[in-house]
């Protein structure tokens, strides 16, 4: 089988994926044998191109994904292992690279993942050193050969990976979708070739991912989510028990009378899969994404169903498979022949640019903050040389340099929260925390958890979805995620922030 990245650089290329969910136990096991079994299945499936094997899928500890992936590959199965962030830290992901690279395995879907929930004898810890940027930066660098450490001079060899991510554009609010823009952006720009959308049921802000990326001239393949609906699943993501899953009260009440049916609603939500295929291949997907709990010969009546409607018919699937909420944010303008999006840029989004008009308060303590880094924290603000200087005359004494340090916590733990890291990235998100105020320390961009603006875990608004709206304020919210990639040195944690940014010692000065 070809691999991945060259069945996406094909002209017209539509890829089919499926997805594994890993079990519990040992691969000998009742329920990891049953996974096996479908998966063997799929790969024998000449309609399917390539398997996509979860990482503890939901915070859960699953069986490793590429423990399952080794005896696909081995039959010559074009396979993707998702690699997520929430249980290892950046020398563990450096070296699941150098394992997954070394097995064969290229395709690698960079994720921050979901919050655990769980844990032996009780809530695991989350690592979230770094993110799905950070990763997908880190494999980048480990493409074009990494430095050695021990050798500064020298470079290790080169791994072959073909970097996919995530977006979440199914959202309410303008906050949450335009940051999920930024960061594919960012994504992108750090390495990633494949994105996916989270799952939806949304024709319109389907199409109108697409157009965004091309918009933006990114370089990258998109394949759309299909997910094969049920009662229980349409209860569990209407509550927001899976993150960034959204199925409105209107969908959900769809399911249910379907799933009250002789069938149990099966046939509905296998048509509604396979037209949600076909629309995906009419609006210019490289390919889906198709996923659910299901057995494999489920995988192939979807397709089977989608591959027997006439080329056109997606276009009248595509207005009814739209389960929006009702003032859901879109960047572009309906179109009002296809009901999807134009090309013309949504009105009163550009009215609310031009006024700066904000949804959320914009604080003194940041209009404060702003006007004092721009004064002395800036490389080229007027007391940034005044300030080193200080700095370098307090490094001289422990004594002065823990006063200074005190003093500083002094005043950032009361107005942000600070938790002391040192490596300080409130410039970054408009003045708001991501060690204290985000459960995921995220840096670079949004993760895709949120709900209408609030974090899956805190249950308080997004550090990200503040910092838009208060850049917003400024007509700054454009640029929130250009820059380099966002890496923090623990190495600087307990240590102060500020000497760290004058003396050139943290990622805001390149130290």
């Amino acid at each position: 089988m070809a691999p991945l990245r060259e069945q996406l650089a094909r002209p017209g290329a539509f890829v089919v994926a499926a997805e594994l969910v890993t079990s519990r136990g040992l691969i000998t096991a009742d329920n990891s044998r049953k996974v096996l079994e479908t998966a063997r299945e799929l790969a024998a499936d000449p309609r399917i191109d390539v398997l996509s094997i979860t990482d503890n899928p939901g915070g859960h500890a699953m069986l490793a994904p590429d423990t399952l992936g080794t005896d696909l590959i081995s039959r010559g199965q074009e396979v993707v292992i998702h690699l997520s962030c929430k249980d290892w830290n950046r020398n563990a992901l450096e070296s699941r690279g150098w394992k997954l690279g070394s097995e064969g395995f290229d395709n690698v879907l960079a994720l921050s993942g979901d919050y655990p929930v769980t844990g032996h004898k009780g809530l695991a810890a989350p690592v979230f050193d770094l993110d799905s940027v950070g990763l997908l930066s880190l494999y980048a660098e480990m493409n074009e050969g990494l430095r050695d450490e021990r050798k500064p001079d020298t470079r290790l060899d080169r791994t072959n990976f073909f970097l996919g991510c995530v977006v979440t554009n199914h959202k309410r609010r303008e906050r949450e979708v335009m940051p999920q823009y930024f960061k594919l952006r960012k994504k992108v720009e750090a390495g990633a070739r494949f994105v996916i959308n989270q799952i939806g049921w949304n024709t319109r802000k389907d199409d109108e991912l697409l157009r965004w990326i091309g918009r933006e001239g990114l370089p990258v393949s998109a394949l759309a989510n299909v997910y094969l609906l049920s009662p229980p699943a349409a209860r569990a993501f209407n509550k927001g028990k899976i993150p960034g899953v959204v199925v409105t009260d209107e969908l959900l009440a769809l399911a249910e009378r379907h799933g009250a049916s002789p069938d149990k609603g099966r046939a509905f939500f296998t048509e509604l899969a396979a037209q949600h295929v076909a629309v995906a291949r009419g609006l210019g997907f490289a390919g889906v994404y198709l996923g659910g709990h299901m057995p494999a010969s489920r995988f192939g009546e979807i397709l089977d169903r989608a591959a027997s409607l006439a080329p056109d018919d997606w276009r009248a699937f595509a207005p009814e498979i739209q389960y929006p909420f009702a003032d859901e944010f879109y960047f572009f303008e309906r179109d009002p022949d296809t009901k999807l999006s134009s090309d013309e840029v949504n009105a009163a989004y550009l009215e609310s640019k031009q006024k700066r008009k904000t949804d959320l308060h914009v604080p003194v303590k940041y209009k404060f903050s702003r006007r004092l880094h721009a004064a002395a924290f800036e490389p080229d603000a007027p007391l940034f040389p005044a300030g080193r200087a200080f700095y370098r005359t307090v490094e001289k004494s422990p004594t002065a340099r823990k006063l200074a340090h005190g003093l500083e916590q002094a005043a950032k733990v009361p107005l942000f929260g600070c938790r002391d890291c040192g490596d300080c990235s409130l410039p970054d998100i408009a003045y708001v925390c991501p060690e204290s105020q985000c459960a995921k320390n995220q840096r670079n961009g949004p993760c895709g958890g949120t709900r209408e603006g609030l974090c899956e875990v805190y249950d308080t608004e997004c550090i990200w979805s503040q910092a838009y709206e208060r850049l917003k304020a400024y007509g700054e919210e454009e640029s929130m995620l250009d820059g380099p990639v966002v890496v923090k040195d623990n190495a600087l944690a307990r240590t102060s922030a500020w000497a760290n940014t004058f003396l050139g010692r943290d990622h805001n000065t390149g130290g």
